[in-house]
């Protein structure tokens, strides 16, 4: 593909907690640093997105008496995993990775800021009704077709093109730009329900 007018790089969550020696980290996850650079000069449109939590965010498993990271729990918009605490508003590890390039972004969308639901997409929190407002910033740019790289390839990636696509946008996944969590086969389940909704799976050498 040759990224065009109506073409935008989604960079998800390239963030210092998501990368080896920080709080939540992608196995592999710095790797992703280097083609995402590359990849930014061949687009005319870059966004970013960035968790961006209070301290007592549902999410965190020590904010729950008696509970580890990694396990689930009911929460009123569903079912919950716990992580440990990670991208805290205006911590270090919220940053973005060393060495990522920002300059071109013409938008950065924070989520997960509401203490009460998690945000796993760059559209809808989980709760899946409160909007990030990003769909309507994309179409008043033009945009029609995205192309998702970042962390993590199971939860926020694979989320971000789900909701991308069901929001009317063509979807492309620069798969040598993406790593994953991989918990209990949740890398491999992504994929495939990211092709099942017509995600297209890419390499960057393929865009330019």
């Amino acid at each position: 593909m040759t990224p065009g007018s109506a073409d935008l790089l989604l960079v998800i969550d390239v963030q210092a907690d998501f990368l080896p020696g920080g709080m939540l980290p992608v196995p592999g996850g710095d790797a992703v640093v280097g083609p995402i650079n590359a990849l930014q000069g061949r687009f005319r449109h870059v966004a970013l997105t960035q968790d961006w939590h209070p301290a007592d965010h549902v999410s965190f498993a020590d904010n729950h008496v008696g509970r580890a990271p990694f396990e689930t729990v009911a929460l009123p918009y569903g079912d919950q995993v716990l992580w440990p605490r990670h991208c805290v508003q205006g911590s270090a590890g919220a940053g973005f990775a060393p060495g990522l390039a920002t300059d071109r972004a013409s938008l950065v969308i924070r989520k997960g800021l509401d203490s009460r639901i998690d945000s796993y997409s760059a559209f809808l929190e989980a709760d899946r009704t409160t909007r990030t407002g990003l769909a309507g910033a994309l179409r008043e740019r033009g945009i029609t077709r995205l192309v998702l790289c970042g962390l993590a390839t199971d939860f926020c990636v694979a989320w971000s093109a789900l909701d991308a696509r069901a929001a009317g946008f063509d979807v492309c996944v620069a798969a040598d730009a993406v790593r994953g969590i991989d918990v209990d086969g949740s890398l491999a389940a992504a994929w495939a329900r990211m092709a099942a909704e017509g995600v297209q799976r890419i390499a960057t050498a393929e865009i330019g």
